[in-house]
């Protein structure tokens, strides 16, 4: 039973996450508050995992929550649910794509969802922010502002983002600069 609703969970995350995977990210916080089987925590480390490793980051993620909650097959499971709309999609598109290029009805749908992809995508990046830059757990059982921001995360997050703008490197540099700076440091 499991394995059903795991691979029904990811068929409509990949069925409906349009934008990519980062877009995945409000519909994954939504499945780990019903169903229990990550918190907001886990995604942040999902994030970090799928973002290092090669393979577009929502099969990365389904293949991770899937693996947590059931092992291999769950994995293999969830995966299949959240590539299968993708390939069903692309297969009819492909068949119709000459029939649907230029389709005036077509560029407004996608003029549309654009600004709700990038609201999607925003709102993941906030709850990313909450958990792996604030405190808010702290936060909500103390109510003190002082213990909703941890400085030493803050100032690696705005030295990263800075080290981005400015040289422009690979994201894969970053990441594990990261992972490294973050064993020496023990954050």
């Amino acid at each position: 039973m499991i394995y059903l609703r795991l691979f029904f969970e990811f068929f409509k995350i990949g069925l409906f996450a349009v934008g990519g995977g980062m877009a995945t990210l409000p519909f994954l916080q939504r499945l780990g508050e019903s169903t229990g089987w990550f918190d907001n925590q886990f995604i942040t480390d999902m994030v970090a995992i799928s973002e290092s490793t090669p393979g577009p980051i929502g099969i990365n993620m389904a293949t991770y929550v899937g693996y947590n909650v059931a092992g291999f097959w769950g994995g293999f499971v969830a995966t299949m649910g959240e590539v299968l709309p993708c390939v069903v999609l692309v297969i009819l598109f492909s068949k119709f794509l000459d029939k649907l290029s230029g389709n005036k009805y077509l560029d407004y749908a996608f003029y549309g969802m654009r600004p709700a992809v990038t609201g999607l995508i925003a709102a993941a990046a906030v709850s990313i922010m909450q958990v792996s830059i604030l405190n808010t757990e702290l936060f909500k059982q103390t109510g003190s502002i002082a213990d909703l921001a941890d400085p030493k995360k803050i100032i690696f997050f705005v030295l990263v983002y800075l080290a981005i703008r400015k040289f422009k490197k690979h994201p894969v540099a970053y990441i594990a600069v990261s992972a490294v700076l973050g064993l020496v440091l023990a954050f």
